[in-house]
């Protein structure tokens, strides 16, 4: 009986590519039918970096995206208040790298499918419920309508990594839902000229006034890029939005309407989208148990943090090379090493839950907002100095696993 992997996306994937790396066989099983390259941009910090060049994939992934300078912070007025090197030109030895979700999970897919072949990649396998006993794990599987009952299958261990609504997840907390607080995000991709390098990630403004994340992911012939946006505004009240479903600018662009900077026009940002898609800003509270006998959870089904510091998809590709290490290490209790790799994960992935709700990164703005009473300012040096919010966002980049000092070479 081999590995079960149940979610095919940036998690499972990464989980199938080091079980295999390690000589231990594993199945993915997939929902959807067909596998597409769909989705908006996604960061990789140096930390999932170095995971993906320990799996071989750096030299795609590099060619596939745009490789960040910087990351730089203004206020809702379009003012400046903190500017810092990222990735190599931070002195890391791997890049920070902007890239296309779908292209990302083309390069995972590709890989997968050629070292472990297609064999072992079942598309179109909903997992609807496991049950477990002395010898293995029972899975058991629809298709992705629902309509028509799947062959069972088999497998010593099963792992989680169908995301934030996971159904194996539901399994072991029926009664567990989403923690929202109000924090709605719409995101799209507008194809314009580059923002200042044309390597820059920008974060504008912050929740309780509207706040965009911007940065580029593909670099075009003509000069021109495709910029990925996310806009994130937080009103009591307001409804959950749903998971990638295509949303309306009518529900957000009036929060944006004045920001018209001389260096950028968030408006015209928006409105050159083809398509907006809206996301809740969701997590779930850190829990006490991700194994139950042979079943374990990884990434979004063990996690799900909000959606800041580009950290949820690197957490779950590290999570991947844990469990796979601790299944190679205790090679014939599997039992024992999912709890290996529960008892490393879970203190520090609970961490950063919480950190992302008090104290992402764009705390550097919240705190510029608070000082300035939320009014423009002459100079931000007025209100805080530069080595003050430069200890802020190391103080992320620690918890996060980030820092320089985590990510020296041993």
């Amino acid at each position: 009986m081999t590995i079960a992997i149940i979610g095919g996306g940036i998690g499972g994937l990464s989980l199938a590519l080091a079980l295999h790396q390690r000589g231990l066989a594993c199945d993915v099983y997939e929902t959807v039918p067909e596998v597409r390259e769909i989705g908006v941009g996604i960061t990789l910090l140096p930390h999932a970096m170095r995971e993906l060049a320990g799996l071989g994939l750096q030299a795609p992934i590099e060619a596939a995206g745009i490789e960040n300078l910087e990351s730089v912070f203004y206020n809702r007025f379009g003012q400046y208040i903190y500017r810092e090197p990222r990735g190599r030109h931070a002195g890391y030895e791997l890049p920070e790298i902007g890239i296309h979700r779908g292209k990302l999970h083309r390069i995972l897919y590709d890989a997968v499918l050629a070292r472990l072949g297609d064999a072992h990649v079942h598309t179109n396998h909903r997992c609807v419920g496991v049950a477990q006993d002395d010898a293995g794990a029972t899975l058991s599987f629809t298709d992705a309508s629902g309509a028509t009952q799947l062959a069972p299958r088999r497998a010593r261990v099963v792992v989680a990594c169908d995301g934030v609504n996971s159904t194996l997840r539901r399994q072991f907390y029926p009664d567990e839902k989403p923690a929202f607080a109000g924090i709605n995000t719409w995101r799209g991709v507008t194809r314009r000229a580059p923002i200042f390098s044309g390597k820059s990630y920008l974060r504008v403004g912050s929740i309780e006034t509207g706040k965009m994340v911007i940065y580029p992911i593909v670099d075009y012939p003509d000069g021109t890029q495709l910029i990925n946006w996310v806009a994130e505004i937080q009103r009591e009240g307001d409804a959950m939005n749903d998971w990638n479903r295509c949303g309306q600018r009518s529900a957000f662009a009036d929060v944006f309407s004045g920001w018209q900077f001389d260096w950028l026009d968030v408006p015209a940002l928006i409105n050159g989208a083809e398509t907006v898609l809206e996301y809740p800003m969701v997590d779930k509270d850190p829990v006490a148990q991700w194994t139950f006998g042979r079943v374990t959870l990884l990434g979004d089904a063990a996690h799900p943090m909000y959606p800041r510091g580009s950290n949820g998809s690197a957490q779950a590709i590290i999570d991947g090379r844990t469990l796979a290490e601790a299944l190679a290490t205790h090679a014939g209790d599997a039992c024992e090493a999912l709890r290996a790799y529960e008892a490393l994960r879970r203190p520090v992935t609970s961490k950063i839950v919480l950190t992302n709700r008090a104290t992402p990164p764009d705390f550097i703005i919240m705190k510029a907002d608070e000082l300035s009473g939320g009014k423009p300012f002459r100079h931000i040096d007025d209100l805080i100095s530069q080595d003050e919010l430069r200890q802020i966002a190391e103080n992320y980049a620690q918890i996060a696993g980030f820092s320089r000092e985590a990510l020296k070479p041993a």
